[in-house]
């Protein structure tokens, strides 16, 4: 069991380079690098830094539009939509609401979301996210204890909602008398 080696081909083991044998998944140095390469094609890297905050006890009435990395702790009433729908992170604090929905790259929700969530990179679902909506995700992540109302939907190709189409037709709603 332990005392035994494999062969190469069993290993996984790609031909010596520089001397030095490298073994990755098995995967060979090549094969790797076309992989990475996919990957990346794919799913963009999160923003690692926080350009925006919306501090706690803040409420802001209407659509917000950003670049970067924004946090939220207050609430929002109306869409979160990234400038850039291939770069922007968003990360919704325990106490963070949003009313509305959210087309970003990546989402990070530890608070509660009423409306759909739509990205082309990766959502997270911590422990005491609260949400009221589809999500439509190329990579999801849910801590137990999250709560989910609504479907995953495997596919952010497109965005679930245009946030100046959805608006002007919240527009129309309040203007039209019922």
């Amino acid at each position: 069991m332990f005392g035994r080696s494999k062969s190469p081909k069993s290993s996984g083991a790609s031909e010596p380079v520089n001397g030095k044998k490298t073994v990755t998944n098995g995967l060979d140095n090549n094969d790797n690098e076309l992989a990475m390469k996919r990957n990346k094609e794919k799913i963009s890297k999160p923003v690692e830094t926080i350009d925006t905050l919306i501090g706690s006890g803040s409420v802001l009435q209407g659509d917000l539009e950003f670049t970067g990395g924004l946090r939220v702790d207050g609430h929002i009433r109306g869409h979160v939509s990234a400038q850039d729908s291939n770069n922007g992170t968003l990360v919704l604090s325990e106490s963070g609401i949003v009313e509305g929905d959210i087309n970003v790259p990546h989402v990070v929700v530890n608070g509660t979301v009423k409306g759909n969530i739509a990205s082309k990179g990766h959502v997270e679902l911590q422990a005491n996210a609260r949400i009221e909506g589809d999500i439509h995700y190329k990579a999801v992540e849910m801590e137990l204890g999250a709560v989910l109302n609504g479907s995953l939907v495997s596919d952010a190709s497109a965005p679930v909602f245009d946030a100046s189409k959805t608006a002007a037709t919240d527009k129309k709603k309040l203007e039209s008398p019922s």
